[in-house]
């Protein structure tokens, strides 16, 4: 990928015939570098927030419950406003909301980093969701503009990389943050970062128009918005409310009705709107690869929770990792996953390789990976026991990530990217979105009934007289979903217990807990991987690889005729 490409004529348009507004020359290292610093910041503010967790409801004198919000917020609005974003980046350009984006995710850290109650810090990290929204799906049109088919493997390479950075980065730099300057510094980081990025975007990122101007289809944005907010707020809210009651009349089951009534109603207004101005053009689904290319992704986003969701659980709660040497752990992943990438996307362009098939790969190698994990996992196995498995699936995801774009961005015209870009990002998300509900009510489930099982098991080494509370005590517990643990086999025992006899009790508890959370990760992870599984025989029905080069637009004719067709 070179650093500057040429512009043909009047200097006016990038090498795939796309026009640009100014006089900036096109350098898609840079280009890329700052699209990579943005992206690194919003994936590092996913990851990083977690660990503080425990200093927040102590800090800001908060429920559990409460704090919780602070995640959910931000996934809100996030996954909801996507689609609207990227195709706004198609009306107004790519740079300019990338620009609002970044200002609006850096100024709502800042206010992050200051709130002095709960409610000011959810609002701060929903604002930051906005901005993260607007920010996230203008990379693909910039990039499918100044960069022709066959060169954008190593762009894809590096948002991988900058992705696997961000999830290494999170754990071990929060943690260090939280411990030596305070939790308001996981926000405050964001804003040195955040002035350089946009200093270096209004330099040297170029100011795009793929397309004619548009007008933006308000009710269908109202439409869309609507019924996203419904679905989505009652999966990510349902297992908290125990999918029933929220308030009053309102349910969790009726709030995801409404929203779904909304979604049809939004379709249906898509379908009367196609030969004018529509929010979602139907004619981005009409490349075969591009929808299976959604589903993958789907998938992708339901597997990585269905992974991660109860490994995460597993290494503190059964091993009694600390935060920051569970990231070490799943830090060879990510390195795997980097490393592969950079790879991949060396080699994407070379024609040598065919990605539909190392897309496929990928996905089975992630699978082998997680097999293994679930194979090996015991209440008292070694920190380590698990990277041979967690290479495997790091290598298989970087066969992922770069494919999985190349492949969707292969024949779309710049004309509809970011509309693709807001429809891919969204499915990944929802598809998060849904492993949650799911997948951590199966979790519950499968937790609240071994750990029965495993407490009457770890009773029969007690003394008599403490085998009824201690099996009362976490059969109780057991309610609890995830938010059980063992001590609650001894708070239920009386005061007077003496203290040899408690710390028999607080082993058998962990024991317990740690038996029965091991037997309810295994299925968990094995739905992802049979979701995964699922995801590898779609790609079969891709078209091969014959047109990479020649599909992918090349001037603005054929551009013009694209968004004819939008």
């Amino acid at each position: 990928m070179s650093t500057s490409i040429p512009e043909p004529g009047s200097g006016s348009v990038t090498a795939t015939g796309v026009p640009i507004h100014g006089h900036r020359p096109v350098r898609p290292v840079l280009v890329i570098t700052v699209f990579c610093l943005g992206l690194f910041m919003t994936l590092l503010d996913i990851t990083i927030v977690n660990i503080a967790i425990p200093d927040l409801v102590t800090d800001l004198n908060a429920t559990l419950e409460t704090v919780l919000w602070v995640g959910s917020a931000y996934s809100l609005t996030y996954t909801v406003l996507l689609i609207t974003a990227g195709r706004l980046g198609d009306i107004h350009g790519p740079r300019r909301l990338f620009l609002i984006g970044l200002t609006v995710f850096t100024a709502a850290s800042l206010a992050s980093g200051l709130s002095q109650t709960p409610g000011q810090l959810i609002a701060f990290r929903a604002l930051q969701g906005v901005g993260a929204a607007l920010l996230a799906p203008q990379g693909l049109p910039i990039i499918t503009s100044i960069l022709p088919a066959a060169k954008r493997g190593p762009a894809f390479a590096a948002t991988g990389i900058m992705s696997g950075l961000g999830v290494l980065a999170g754990p071990t730099l929060g943690g260090f943050l939280v411990t030596n300057a305070g939790w308001r510094w996981i926000f405050f980081l964001n804003i040195p970062i955040g002035i350089v990025t946009l200093i270096l975007a209004f330099v040297f990122m170029p100011d795009v128009r793929p397309g004619r101007k548009h007008r933006l289809d308000l009710v269908g944005v109202a439409l869309l918005t609507v019924g996203l907010l419904g679905v989505v707020f009652g999966l990510i809210e349902g297992e908290r409310y125990d999918w029933g009651t929220v308030v009053g009349f309102v349910t969790i089951p009726l709030i995801i009705g409404v929203g779904a009534v909304f979604l049809g109603l939004f379709l249906w207004r898509q379908v009367r709107t196609q030969d004018r101005e529509p929010l979602l053009p139907f004619v981005v689904f009409g490349d075969r690869t591009f929808t299976v290319m959604t589903l993958v992704l789907l998938a992708m986003g339901f597997a990585m929770v269905g992974v991660f969701l109860p490994m995460t659980i597993y290494y503190q709660s059964v091993l009694g990792l600390t935060a920051v040497a569970a990231g070490l752990v799943i830090g060879t992943q990510s390195v795997a996953m980097m490393i592969t990438s950079g790879v991949v996307g060396g080699l994407s362009g070379s024609g040598r390789i065919n990605m539909k098939w190392v897309l496929i790969a990928g996905l089975l190698l992630f699978a082998a990976g997680m097999m293994y994990v679930v194979a090996v996992a015991a209440p008292d196995s070694g920190q380590w026991t698990f990277v041979p498995g967690l290479i495997t699936a790091g290598i298989g995801l970087g066969c992922v990530w770069t494919p999985v774009f190349g492949l969707a961005t292969r024949d779309m015209p710049p004309s509809r990217a970011g509309i693709g870009a807001g429809v891919l990002d969204t499915v990944q998300e929802f598809g998060a979105v849904l492993a949650t509900a799911i997948l951590g009510a199966l979790l519950a489930n499968r937790l609240a009934s071994a750990l029965v099982s495993q407490a009457s098991a770890a009773a029969a080494g007690l003394p008599e007289a403490a085998r009824a509370p201690f099996v009362d005590g976490l059969t109780q517990a057991a309610s609890g979903g995830l938010q059980v643990g063992a001590g609650q086999a001894q708070e239920a025992l009386p005061a007077d217990v003496p203290a040899a006899v408690a710390d028999q009790i607080s082993a058998a508890a962990h024991h317990a807990f740690a038996a029965a959370f091991t037997d309810a990760m295994d299925p968990v992870i094995l739905v992802a991987v049979g979701v995964i599984l699922a995801a590898a025989v779609a790609v079969l029905f891709v078209r091969d690889g014959a047109g990479d080069r020649s599909a992918a637009p090349s001037g603005g004719a054929s551009d013009a005729a694209a968004e004819i067709a939008a």
